[in-house]
C-alpha cells in the first residue's frame, strides 16, 4: 500500500513535540508552527527503519516549507587520524535550516522516539522513560545531544567543512524530538508536567494483564516501519484469538508490540510489555 502523501506528512507535522528546556538539559526546541503541506511527489519510505523514515519526513516538510531552507543535511564530520593517516568519523550534524522569515541559521537534531513511563527505572524524571524494549531512555538521548552532538558544531573541522561548503555558520542550536509517550494504564497522568502530557498517545500494560481486554474488538499489531503510519492507513486486523497469539510470538522474542485497539466507538493504541 502506498499511503496518501499528505496524509502521512501532515500526520508527522501533527506528531507532538517534547519541548526539552531545564537547567540540566537548557535547550531550544525546533517545531514546524502552523506549516501546511500540499500533495507531493514524495513517496513514505515503507523500507527504512524508524529513525530515517522520520528524516525522510522530516527534510521533504523542509523542501516543501515556505518559511524554511534545507542548507544541509546528515553532514558527517571526519578527522584525520596522524597515526595511521585514516580519518575518523567525529560524529554527524543533522541538519542546517534557515529560517527565511527570521533570518536565523540553526542547527537542528531531530529525534523520533516511542517511550514508555517506568516509576521504578532510574533515579531522574528522564530516566523513568524507556525505549518499548528497554534499549534506550529519555535520559541516554538528552545526554548524547548536550554532550556529543551540538558540542560537535563547535569542532574545529565542522566549522572548517562548512567554511568549505560556502554554509553561513549557524546562531542557534534546536532540538526536535518527535515523541510518542506510554503511561501505564493504572497512572493518571495528572502529576505531569505539561511537556511531557502533551506527549501522550496511550498505555502500556504487562503481558499477563492482555487477557483483560475487550474480546470483541478488533486488533492490529504493526510493524515497527509502520509505527508513523496513521492508523487510518492499517489494513490487517485480527480477533481477540489471534492477536493474543501473535502478541504470545513477540514476547517470547522480549519483544514488547504496539497493539491498536478498534470498536465501533473507540481506538486506541497501547504497548505489550514483556518485562
Amino acid at each position: 500500500m502506498n499511503p496518501k502523501v499528505p496524509n502521512i506528512l501532515n500526520s508527522f507535522l501533527k506528531a507532538p513535540v517534547l519541548k526539552i528546556n531545564s537547567e540540566q538539559y537548557p535547550f531550544s526546541n525546533f517545531d514546524f508552527l502552523e506549516e501546511k503541506i500540499s500533495d507531493s511527489e514524495f513517496s513514505f519510505p515503507t523500507n527504512l527503519v524508524l529513525g530515517m523514515q522520520a528524516e525522510a519526513c522530516f527534510e521533504a516538510v523542509l523542501r516543501m516549507s515556505k518559511k524554511y531552507e534545507l542548507l544541509l543535511a546528515n553532514l558527517q564530520i571526519h578527522a584525520s587520524n596522524t597515526i595511521n593517516n585514516q580519518k575518523e568519523t567525529l560524529g554527524e550534524l543533522d541538519y542546517i535550516v534557515k529560517n527565511l522569515v527570521a533570518k536565523e541559521v540553526s542547527h537542528i537534531e531531530l529525534a523520533c522516539k516511542f517511550y514508555l513511563y517506568d516509576e521504578n527505572n532510574g533515579t531522574t524524571e528522564e530516566e523513568k522513560w524507556i525505549g518499548p524494549n528497554r534499549k534506550d531512555t529519555l535520559y541516554d538521548k538528552l545526554e548524547k545531544v548536550k554532550l556529543k552532538q551540538f558540542p560537535l558544531l563547535h569542532n574545529p573541522e565542522t566549522i572548517q567543512r562548512l567554511e568549505d561548503l560556502n554554509v553561513e555558520f549557524p546562531t542557534s542550536q534546536k532540538l526536535c524530538i518527535k515523541a510518542f509517550l506510554f503511561l501505564p494504564k493504572e497512572i493518571s497522568s495528572d502529576s505531569f508536567p505539561k511537556n511531557y502530557t502533551s506527549c501522550l498517545v496511550g498505555h502500556w500494560i504487562k503481558h499477563q494483564d492482555f487477557k483483560k481486554e475487550d474480546k470483541t474488538a478488533k486488533y492490529a499489531i504493526p510493524t515497527k516501519k509502520e509505527w508513523l503510519l496513521p492508523i487510518e492507513t492499517i489494513e490487517e486486523w485480527h480477533t481477540f484469538s489471534e492477536i493474543e497469539k501473535l502478541i504470545n510470538e513477540q514476547i517470547q522474542n522480549k519483544k514488547s508490540p504496539l497493539i491498536y485497539k478498534k470498536t465501533p466507538h473507540t481506538l486506541e493504541r497501547f504497548f505489550v510489555v514483556w518485562w
